[in-house]
């Protein structure tokens, strides 16, 4: 397992980009609450300790993680969010309606990345079993949605800067933070 010698909520502070100009958006499914509110305590606390400001953080439930989507997609149009969570779990059950769900999620949430300009991090958990969702969701791996928080505050980084004149510093730092250049590359072959 890619969590099994990881603690999902490490991070380093002085790698992440600052925080307290950006407003985030946070949509949590109902389904699974016990591990969807580990979820969003995580993703929540991340996002106050790398310095948004509380009323900068937007939170909306919907009812189960199918409606994750149309939850992200109208925080997305109405309110003004430089990057948006959802946060939801789905866990394998009897029946094929696992497969259905966390398919048409996982495309839906990358549906809105490739049609929107704004980034949409998943932190939906798709495990086998409850206690794996517990161990990801402030268990003995930590919290999945510290690690979406930190990833949602790089991509609201980048897509600020991506907006900005100035192009990115190759190559990314070693801890994943990114560098901006005064003055604009040559590209080869121009």
């Amino acid at each position: 397992m890619a969590t099994e010698n990881k603690n999902l909520s490490e991070y380093d502070k002085n790698t992440i980009p600052n925080a307290k100009d950006f407003r985030f958006g946070i949509v949590v499914s109902e389904w699974n609450e016990t591990i969807t509110e580990g979820l969003y305590n995580g993703a929540f606390d991340a996002l106050v300790d790398c310095d948004v400001p509380q009323q900068q953080i937007i939170r909306w439930n919907v009812p189960g993680s199918f409606e994750l989507i149309y939850g992200a997609k109208k925080m997305l149009q109405t309110q003004n969010v430089d990057a948006v969570i959802v946060i939801g779990c789905v866990i394998q059950g009897e029946t094929k309606h696992f497969d259905f769900v966390c398919e048409g999620v996982t495309q839906g949430i990358k549906d809105l990345n490739v049609q929107t300009d704004i980034p949409v991090i998943f932190c939906v958990l798709t495990d086998n079993n409850m206690q794996q969702s517990i161990d990801r969701s402030g268990g003995i791996h930590g919290n999945k949605g510290t690690e979406a928080a930190i990833a949602a505050i790089k991509m609201a980084y980048i897509r600020q800067q991506a907006s900005m004149s100035h192009p990115f510093h190759q190559p990314l730092l070693s801890s994943g933070a990114l560098q901006i250049e005064d003055k604009p590359r040559k590209i080869e072959n121009e």
